[in-house]
């Protein structure tokens, strides 16, 4: 078996395990036997937007780092894109820099962490957006390491190649990221539970429930928002990389609400939350396309 094909079956398994783990646990959970809690919309939409709004600063912060390191090194002329980058001139270190916007994102994903775990924000639309930014600094990073041990010619797999990483330690770097991401999840999931008031979220199934409501669907609902902010280009690439942050967020926080805490919450008032978040999508991809799109020359 090559290489590529462990990395690939290595993700299936990322992916299909928490979605069997949580199936076998909706099985065998009891059914909850107080009321329902009415679904809240609002607080859905609200976490779609911040998911998007999250999603597209964490892209700019990678494509920043990816052409920062260049400019300053001789030989390299670089230029930022709103969804990418490019340069031109030769030097070896390009090779390695291809790591540099990877690595920017895990520190910034675990700096929102931080801030979410230890002074969690009120209003909740700021919660859900530093939420959101934690958790995709570091599902925006980490699965480039799988993509690049199966396709090398991808940022990460260029960075790795550069540092003469060999089979073992190309599955070892991919076991870690796998890791870090569904520890991240944990990590996450108590964070949007404390969103909800009420006794439902007490039990798993209300857990689960609520989970899947406010962060499974409203990341699988912010896919399709990307993409204006990624046009033009061909349509996987602009859809790729958000519907595997997606899909990746979605089954491991989804496997983790039947297990994760819920912390005191108060009630959620959604007043300025949405108009605040679109404002701030619309801000960004108005940068996006009317700034980046041409390009910003970094020499």
């Amino acid at each position: 078996m090559s290489i590529a094909q462990v990395a690939l079956a290595m993700a299936a398994a990322f992916l299909g395990g928490p979605v069997i783990w949580s199936l076998a646990l909706l099985v065998r959970s009891p059914r909850s036997s107080g009321p329902r809690s009415p679904w809240n919309w609002g607080l859905t939409l609200a976490s779609a937007l911040a998911f998007a709004l999250a999603f597209n600063l964490i892209f700019f912060v990678q494509e920043l780092f990816l052409v920062v390191p260049k400019a300053m090194t001789p030989g390299l002329k670089p230029t930022l894109f709103h969804n990418n980058h490019d340069w031109t001139g030769d030097n070896p270190l390009a090779e390695l820099f291809q790591g540099a916007g990877a690595a920017a994102t895990v520190v910034v994903g675990l700096a929102f962490l931080a801030w979410a775990t230890r002074r969690s924000p009120r209003p909740p639309g700021l919660r859900l957006f530093v939420a959101w930014t934690g958790l995709l600094g570091l599902l925006e990073a980490l699965p480039q390491i799988l993509i690049g041990t199966a396709v090398p010619q991808n940022d990460v797999g260029r960075a790795m190649s550069y540092l003469g990483f060999h089979a073992g330690t190309k599955v070892a770097a991919c076991m870690a990221a796998m890791t870090a991401m569904a520890l991240a999840c944990g990590v996450a999931a108590p964070l949007f539970l404390s969103l909800l008031p009420g006794a439902e979220t007490q039990d798993p199934r209300g857990r689960a429930r609520a989970m899947l409501r406010y962060a499974v669907l409203p990341a699988l609902m912010a896919v399709p928002l990307v993409v204006p902010f990624r046009v033009p280009g061909p349509l996987i690439e602009n859809l790729f990389p958000p519907a595997v942050a997606a899909v990746t967020a979605s089954v491991w926080l989804q496997a983790w609400a039947w297990h994760a805490p819920r912390a005191p919450a108060a009630a959620v008032r959604l007043r300025w939350a949405i108009p605040a978040l679109l404002g701030a999508l619309g801000l960004v991809l108005a940068v996006f396309q009317i700034v980046l799109r041409p390009g910003v020359n970094f020499f």
